[in-house]
């Protein structure tokens, strides 16, 4: 039995979730050729996610296709509850609700690993983290895993490296189809969205320093210059710096630019990139936030010791020592995810495609699988591509006869 914050949002939950549905269809045309099949009859799935309304498109079709569906949130503060009320009333077992305690969030992952999963899909590597390293959860036999982010990657290639890994985990989150258009065209617009709702602020002629330039990176500075910001970008990659440079971006260290800086972007999935002591150099009536998983990419701990008021929605003032207020949006925490919905659905259903190839991909090969993180194979990332430009009606060009001969002859 699962535990959500209110039975009784479920109505508007199946809304939300009959919305995100109609602008997914590379998604549920795929979940649609599947289901007479049941490929996933007589397993159970551990979804550690986002809880939002693209996500219970995935968790409902993996139901459809025969899987018994246990959930919780891949973080503590962006479950929407309408959305858990939607799932719960449909048979998925889920624990999730927002603003969590660090207490209930860890209390909800091990009710999930309870249900004895066959395959974990992780959002962040905390369930897989879990489900290693916990005692009392090492005996599972997991077949396998799934990861949708590169801050979770991060994690697996380091438990890898040391001969820690106890079972498969494909990294959903290195397909192409997902990182171009999720990591970049959907945490651009999320992000626009989350500090929009936070701050109501102008983002034309604002100095806005985004901190990392990697495809988050990219996505964000292309939307806040597309809104007419002046852009800065903090980069530690000579490769990656040398790219914004040309892309027209400003390219300078973060002691310089939390002195001119109007609205600071983290989105690098590394911590302390936004220190005490930067903080104490930006400019009266700075705007922080984060788009990276974690929220240690800025020292929120520091800010919220001050005196804070909250002045908006998922914005606190913190009065520093030095008389300077800085604003913090959503405590240092995904900012597109807690001030905004997350990314747009039509982006998510690529991302999920990605996933429910890889179960099934996990589900027929796990024993010939070692225990390494893999890509996701090039046929589904392949296969998604075609379904993506499908559903959009986009037709493109095959090589001829003569032109596969000239490109295989030497």
């Amino acid at each position: 039995m699962g535990k959500i914050k209110d039975p009784a949002m479920s109505d508007t939950g199946n809304l939300s979730h009959n919305w995100a549905k109609s602008h997914m269809r590379i998604l549920t045309h795929s979940i649609d050729r599947l289901k007479e099949l049941k490929p996933l009859r007589g397993i159970t799935l551990g979804f550690c996610l986002q809880i939002t309304k693209e996500t219970s498109v995935l968790l409902i079709g993996a139901k459809e296709l025969g899987a018994k569906v246990v959930a919780c949130s891949g973080n503590p503060l962006t479950t929407q509850d309408n959305i858990a009320a939607f799932l719960a009333s449909n048979g998925i077992e889920i624990f999730a609700w927002s603003n969590q305690t660090k207490s209930e969030y860890d209390w909800c992952q091990n009710k999930v690993l309870s249900y004895k999963p066959d395959i974990i899909v992780d959002d962040g590597g905390d369930l897989n983290t879990k489900a290693h390293f916990d005692k009392k959860f090492q005996p599972l036999k997991i077949l396998g895993a799934t990861e949708e982010t590169t801050t979770g990657i991060t994690r697996y290639n380091s438990m890898q490296k040391k001969g820690k890994l106890r079972y498969p985990i494909i990294a959903v989150n290195n397909a192409k189809t997902k990182t171009i258009f999720d990591n970049k065209y959907g945490t651009g617009q999320s992000t626009i969205a989350g500090y929009l709702h936070a701050m109501n602020l102008l983002f034309a002629s604002k100095r806005v320093v985004v901190c990392g330039y990697g495809w988050l990176g990219k996505g964000v500075a292309q939307k806040c210059a597309g809104m007419g910001s002046r852009i800065i970008v903090i980069e530690i990659d000579p490769i990656r710096a040398l790219e914004a440079h040309m892309d027209g971006f400003d390219v300078m260290p973060m002691s310089r630019a939390a002195k001119i800086g109007d609205i600071f972007i983290t989105c690098t999935g590394m911590r302390d990139v936004i220190q005490k002591k930067h903080l104490l150099s930006m400019k009266n009536g700075a705007i922080v936030g984060n788009v990276g998983h974690f929220d240690v990419e800025i020292d929120s701990k520091f800010l919220l010791k001050q005196k804070v008021r909250q002045v908006r929605p998922n914005l606190d003032e913190c009065v520093l020592p030095n008389g300077k207020k800085i604003h913090l949006i959503s405590k240092g925490r995904v900012a597109n995810l807690i001030a905004s919905e997350g990314h747009p659905p039509e982006i998510m259903a690529l991302s999920f495609s990605n996933q429910l190839y890889s179960i099934l991909y996990i589900l027929k090969n796990h024993k010939k699988m070692r225990n390494l993180v893999y890509d996701v194979p090039e046929q589904i990332d392949y296969q998604v591509a075609v379904d993506a430009l499908n559903s959009m009606n986009v037709k493109i060009d095959r090589l001829s006869k003569k032109q596969i001969a000239y490109k295989t002859s030497w």
